[in-house]
């Protein structure tokens, strides 16, 4: 796995252009049975892969930490959310609160989350696969299988399957 990973920016920039392609080649017919066909291929690839033997995502990763994802981490963690922001976040580009430092701070070393049932969102939607209207995410997607392996095969799978 680890050496796939390291493969798989370089991999999912190849392909960039061909997955663009495909996505501009499809018609209103199609992208009617596009969301049907992700979601049949996100099922079938995170059957393969194991998140926690990757946690790619994790590592590289900062998601944008939402306000009330901060009153449900302080509230995990015990501690008031002044002293979470002081500890763990800083203010992006945008203006976001996202982690100071990657990988993220609550990855343990057997890839498990410290606070899985109190992630951010971003955490809980990502790679956003599953989610309606593909089709408004391919870009992201595109950019996300840089990272993710799943995405990679997923986006691979569809223009192999022309969906």
């Amino acid at each position: 796995m680890q050496d796939f990973l390291q493969q798989l920016p370089s991999l999912a920039r190849k392909e960039a252009a061909a997955n663009k392609a495909f996505f501009a080649r499809l018609g209103k017919k199609q992208l009617k049975l596009l969301d049907r066909a992700v979601h049949h291929l996100h099922d079938e690839v995170f059957d393969e892969i194991d998140c926690l033997e990757c946690a790619n995502c994790c590592r590289s990763l900062g998601p944008r930490i939402t306000d009330r994802d901060i009153d449900k981490m302080s509230k995990a963690l015990r501690m008031r959310s002044v002293e979470l922001i002081e500890h763990y976040l800083r203010i992006d580009e945008d203006g976001d609160y996202v982690f100071k430092e990657m990988p993220c701070p609550f990855l343990a070393g057997d890839n498990y989350c410290l606070i899985y049932e109190n992630r951010p969102k971003a955490c809980r939607e990502y790679p956003h696969t599953d989610r309606k209207k593909f089709f408004q995410l391919r870009h992201l997607s595109i950019k996300n299988a840089e990272t993710c392996p799943a995405v990679y095969k997923i986006l691979k799978r569809l223009r192999e399957a022309g969906v």
